[in-house]
Parts: structure tokens; sequence; C-alpha cells
């Protein structure tokens, strides 16, 4: 399974993260969101409980006495419990080994951002170094496109 690196140009990450994981969990995935401070983990509890009803996602934090059962766990590090689905932002770290079991990874970044940009270019020559295969795909036309494969 390749990684897909999402260069996020019309839309917010927040956003995208809302279209995603329900799609995630209907496929049966439980879905680990991570992203880079326990902050924006925090963050991202409070939309997933304080938005809109039709937003709402079952979900914890990481940390929890039932991570396990969460079918959205949010996380700030590596290490939590294995899951079929990652999806990372803001640069959170992911490693090669991570991506090969799971059955979707996604590393989602704001293309308005030039630090995210490039971070997401040094994290695609780390993974495919590796042997990872990657996708990546943007959506400045206004739908999602894949422009390059590795």
């Amino acid at each position: 399974m390749p990684a897909l690196f999402y260069h996020i140009t019309r839309s917010s990450t927040d956003e995208v993260v809302l279209q995603l994981l329900p799609r995630a969990l209907q496929r049966g995935w439980k879905v680990e969101l991570r992203g880079p401070t326990r902050e924006r983990m925090e963050w991202y509890d409070q939309r997933l409980w304080l938005g809109r009803d039709e937003d709402f996602l079952p979900h914890g934090l990481a940390g929890g006495p039932h991570d396990g059962l969460q079918p959205v766990l949010l996380t700030a590090t590596p290490g939590a419990a294995m899951r079929e689905a990652l999806m990372t932002i803001d640069g959170a770290d992911v490693a090669a080994d991570e991506i090969a079991p799971r059955e979707r990874v996604w590393l989602l970044f704001d293309g308005r951002d030039p630090m995210a940009v490039e971070r997401a270019r040094d994290q695609w020559r780390v993974l495919t170094a590796a042997g990872t295969p990657a996708q990546y795909w943007s959506e400045e036309s206004g739908r999602w496109e894949m422009k390059a494969e590795r």
C-alpha cells in the first residue's frame, strides 16, 4: 500500500480530515489521526465533540483506558495500538515501517504553507528512499488528482 501525500490547496486540512475520516470508518477501519503535538490533538478532540452533529465522529485521545476501542484515536506520537489506517497532519512523523501493515496511510499537508510543503517533500524523500511506495495527490484543479507515483 502506498503512502498517499495529499497536497491541500483549496480546502483546509480540517475539512479534508472531516471528509476522509467518515469514509475510512465506513470501510470498517480504525484510524489513528496523528498530529505534531498533544495540544493540536486536544484541539481536534474538542472540534470533534463540539462541532455540528453531522460532523461528530466517535474518537478518543491516546492514553485513555479505552484506546483500543476508539474508532478514531487522536495521537501525537507513534506507538499507539496498530490501526488499519493512519492519517497524519501538520508534518507529524511517520516511519516507513508503519506503512506496509496498514490498509491506508495519508499524509495531509497545507500547500499554502511553504514550511509544510518542504516537510512533505522531506517525508517523501525519506519514505521512498526506504522503498515505500508513494503517491502524490493534489486538489489544485478542484478535485483530487494523482500527480506523481514512485
